[in-house]
């Protein structure tokens, strides 16, 4: 008999306890560790970090607001008085490549063991928090492993150790923490519309001696990425992926794709961009950014990106969600109003081909 389910098994995304990637440190005072993680974000600086603590103020009277408050940069620091939930977190944190967490008031999912011979009763209380130790930090040359550790964890004395001092040896390491979690990166051609302007299916069209579908798969194929066709129905083939989000054009291939595998980055590609070539996508590839929500091609002569010859990162998935409930279904939206890398590229490659006239004079400059 087939097990019933309430609810649809989805693909999720790769989260820790609170974030995507993150690290908590423990084993000094929070003074230590707050000095230590801004010593070495500073020197990732071109990364997006952020630093989950608790607040160390006490006998504070309840808030009944939040607090928002803007930095003259145009940042924004959000403090809730409400209960600790790791989905919010997931939320707050989806945006940021690492995450240190203060292991004094949090568990995280990888560790940073600080030994400080003052706290050895305050490591005793978390030793069953410390079950994915990246490396140690001691204080003193000399502080030793205290037993009780040797004893639960035999191999903490094989794991690398650095002292207080080290910041570019630690950061080093946390800078290999964060590549070793970036995205791989899949391919999306989104085989179109109605093409009503056109009159035929535009992915049919033979540019290069064969349809455009499989002209621009094997464009992105060239650069080593895996890809997919996006399609509006239920599909049997391997290669193909079917809209989930219903009747949202583009905007819902994208997030169907992201449905499919949340933890890929997503380079789209669009079958009415016949001048777009192996050059074009290469130097797209190469000027990736994974700390920015997406990598987009922009005209040089044009005021907004082309969200249609795109990288978007994981974190941009939830970006078009909120979109999505706010109302709109437009990318190129979404490009304009979030952190993204913009690359420029002459207005030639980028041009759409709509309409019969258009075709007629694209064939002939493609046949030239």
């Amino acid at each position: 008999m087939k097990k019933h389910t309430k609810h649809t098994n989805l693909e999720r995304r790769n989260n820790d306890n609170f974030a995507p990637n993150e690290i908590a440190i423990l084993g000094a005072n929070c003074g230590v560790i707050s000095d230590l993680v801004s010593e070495v974000s500073q020197k990732l600086a071109k990364y997006k970090l952020a630093y989950f603590d608790a607040s160390h103020a006490k006998d504070v009277e309840k808030n009944t607001l939040s607090e928002y408050v803007f930095h003259h940069q145009g940042n924004l620091q959000i403090t809730t008085s409400g209960n600790i939930n790791k989905f919010q977190q997931r939320l707050d944190f989806a945006q940021f490549d690492y995450v240190f967490i203060n292991g004094n008031h949090y568990q995280g999912a990888k560790q940073i063991l600080i030994l400080d011979q003052a706290k050895e009763a305050s490591v005793l209380k978390r030793l069953e928090q410390l079950d994915s130790i990246q490396f140690v930090v001691k204080l003193k040359k000399e502080t030793e492993f205290f037993d009780f550790l040797i004893e639960k964890y035999p191999h903490i004395k094989n794991l690398i150790c650095y002292t207080i001092d080290e910041v570019d040896k630690i950061t080093n390491h946390i800078n290999n923490l964060i590549q070793e979690k970036i995205a791989p990166i899949k391919g999306l051609v989104l085989v179109g519309g109605k093409s009503t302007r056109m009159g035929v299916d535009k992915s049919t069209l033979k540019y290069y001696g064969k349809p455009q579908k499989e002209f621009a798969k094997e464009l992105l194929e060239s650069n080593n990425v895996e890809t997919f066709y996006s399609v509006e129905s239920i599909s049997e083939y391997q290669n193909e992926i079917h809209d989930t989000f219903l009747n949202l054009g583009p905007f819902g291939g994208i997030c169907s794709a992201f449905q499919k595998d949340p933890n890929s980055a997503w380079i789209i590609l669009a079958i009415d961009l016949p001048f777009v070539d192996k050059n074009l996508i290469r130097q797209l590839l190469e000027k990736r950014n994974t700390s920015k929500a997406a990598t987009a091609i922009k005209g040089k002569d044009k005021d907004f990106p082309e969200p249609l010859i795109t990288i978007y990162e994981p974190k941009a998935y939830p970006i078009l969600l909120q979109y999505l409930a706010q109302g709109y279904s437009c990318p190129r939206k979404m490009l304009i109003n979030s952190d993204v890398e913009i690359v420029e590229v002459d207005d030639a490659f980028i041009r759409n081909v709509n309409t019969p006239e258009d075709l007629e004079m694209a064939k002939k400059e493609i046949a030239k």
